[in-house]
């Protein structure tokens, strides 16, 4: 059984990915700012506390329950993410800076946190989005966000080629449009195809086996636009 990490497991994909994980008999950290939803569920497999990415303060918290509670982790997936939906001659650069504060920097110091406790067959997952692929469709108002989905899949690639000898495997998962709280909020009205627990489900067993067939890798999971 896997040792697993998983932010912004309030809701949606990651909500749904703690429970897959935890009812299989993994353990399971399930971080996220509200950690309500996920302690309600009393799951024996299950630890947590609220958990900001973007606070240094609580990067230490997390430190000091692996210290105490995990000798290694086994997969680490980034889940958490930071939506804007505003023109870009409206957004302010502390607006910008926050969503990057999320999805770029926040994924990079838990990563960098995390790593001297992991295997060499441990597996860092990543969550990005299909508008942070060179070449899709793109979409007016998502500048700060899709442009930072974009970055992590660059850090993928090179987190892979600087661990390549030691590990742990690298990947990405560019998601395309799955029934969340967060799509609603860009794409109002929208119906998406996939539900989050087909998602989850999928991301459970690829961050299990995935990094088997892929380091450094960015897949592409999407079967619709957006």
């Amino acid at each position: 059984m896997a040792n697993v990490i998983i932010t912004g497991s309030s809701r949606g994909i990651g909500f749904e990915l703690a429970k897959l994980f935890a009812d299989a008999g993994h353990q399971v950290l399930a971080l996220s700012r509200n950690d309500g939803p996920i302690r309600s569920l009393k799951h024996q497999n299950i630890s947590s506390f609220p958990f900001d990415l973007s606070n240094p303060r609580d990067l230490g918290q997390l430190l000091v329950f692996l210290d105490g509670h995990w000798e290694k982790v086994d997969i680490l997936i980034n889940n958490a993410g930071k939506l804007l939906n505003m023109p870009f001659l409206e957004t302010d650069l502390e607006a910008f800076e926050e969503v990057y504060k999320v999805n770029v920097f926040g994924v990079a110091a838990i990563t960098k946190a995390v790593l001297p406790k992991m295997p060499k067959k441990g597996h860092v997952l990543t969550i990005s989005s299909m508008g942070g692929v060179q070449g899709s469709t793109k979409f007016p108002g998502l500048s700060a966000y899709s442009s930072s989905k974009g970055a992590v899949i660059t850090l993928t690639e090179l987190w892979a080629e600087e661990f390549k000898e030691t590990g742990p495997s690298f990947n990405v998962l560019a998601l395309g449009a799955v029934q969340t709280e967060m799509l609603e909020e860009a794409f109002p009205g929208y119906q998406a195809p996939t539900t989050a627990l087909e998602m989850a489900n999928y991301i459970k067993d690829f961050a299990l086996t995935g990094n088997k067939f892929y380091n450094g890798k960015l897949l592409q999971v999407s079967n619709s636009t957006p």
